[in-house]
């Protein structure tokens, strides 16, 4: 490999790991955020700034103007918009202050397994017994995982990890159905009319909590918190995460969403205090290891060309 290339090569792996830090350490960053401005004015505020990204990258790639997307087109990015954005991070952000933000984390990881299901689902592929024993393995994981809250009544938290399990499901419905649309109009219109045209709902929705948060008595340190999350996690985290993945490849990148979990949960332990039990850590390792099974363990015998992914 020349040298220029292998430069190359190191600068997206360095990137990579960053990406993965950033976005490890955002779910203590949004949790505090929520505590001042509640999960509705958190949304409310970062559905006002990401279409002004979004509107600036369209713009910034059409030198100026805007180019609209074909009418047949548009309908098939809102509804883009709809269950990647109204609907996924609405659910998300939700599910992540009523959970904790490790088991967030680690169960948001599992996105892969629905992925493989909704393809299954539009028989697109067939699974293999080891994929079949991966979803099994990780089913198992979660159910681990989720004892001791079960055992110990903690319906709230319980809840929420449910509510982002079926979140994750949402995500994947929209990475299956982005899949054509960005091979014909290219990821940034995609990106930014999706976000765009979910945007409105979302705002709206959330308007009737934004209303109650008083806005002038939020601290500083809330506001970053609240920037960080919406402008380098969301939205230059899936810039750079898509350059990474373009100079890697998916099959190789994908393997670093694994380093996710750990590394929300160092920054939980040492931002939130959170604690981890036995059967939270066992629970966490298998069911990390029967979705990397899962992914992996594709029929032609190459890693899955689905990377796990998070919109948060």
């Amino acid at each position: 490999m020349p040298d220029p290339q292998r430069r190359r090569q190191r600068q997206a792996l360095i990137g990579g790991l960053a990406i993965i830090v950033v976005w490890g350490a955002n779910f203590s960053l949004q949790k505090f955020a929520f505590t001042y401005t509640t999960p509705g004015g958190f949304l409310f505020a970062r559905y006002l700034i990401m279409p002004a990204c979004a509107l600036a990258l369209l713009l910034r790639q059409g030198g100026g103007r805007l180019a609209l997307p074909a009418r047949e087109d548009l309908w098939a990015l809102a509804r883009l918009g709809f269950f990647g954005h109204v609907v996924h991070v609405g659910m998300v952000t939700y599910g992540i202050h009523w959970s904790t933000a490790f088991s967030s984390s680690l169960i948001l990881a599992c996105g892969p397994v629905s992925t493989l299901l909704i393809l299954r689902w539009q028989k697109v592929e067939t699974l293999t017994r080891p994929q079949v024993l991966g979803v099994a393995i990780a089913c198992a994981g979660v159910l681990v995982f989720l004892s001791d809250k079960l055992l110990a009544g903690r319906w709230q938290a319980t809840g929420g990890d449910l509510f982002l399990l079926l979140a994750s499901t949402f995500f994947s419905y929209y990475t299956v159905s982005a899949k054509p649309l960005i091979m014909r109009l290219g990821s940034v219109p995609v990106m930014g009319w999706a976000t765009l045209l979910g945007s409105a709902p979302l705002v709206l929705l959330s308007l009737p909590a934004a209303v109650r948060v008083p806005w002038d008595a939020v601290p500083w340190i809330a506001w970053v918190s609240l920037s960080w999350s919406v402008l380098v996690s969301a939205f230059l985290g899936w810039i750079v995460w898509g350059w990474v993945n373009m100079v890697r490849g998916v099959a190789r990148t994908a393997p670093l969403m694994y380093l996710m979990p750990p590394v929300a949960g160092v920054v939980a332990w040492f931002i939130a205090d959170e604690r981890f039990t036995a059967a939270k850590l066992l629970g966490a390792a298998i069911t990390l290891g029967g979705v990397a099974l899962a992914q992996f363990a594709s029929p032609a015998g190459r890693p899955e060309r689905e990377a796990p992914g998070l919109v948060d």
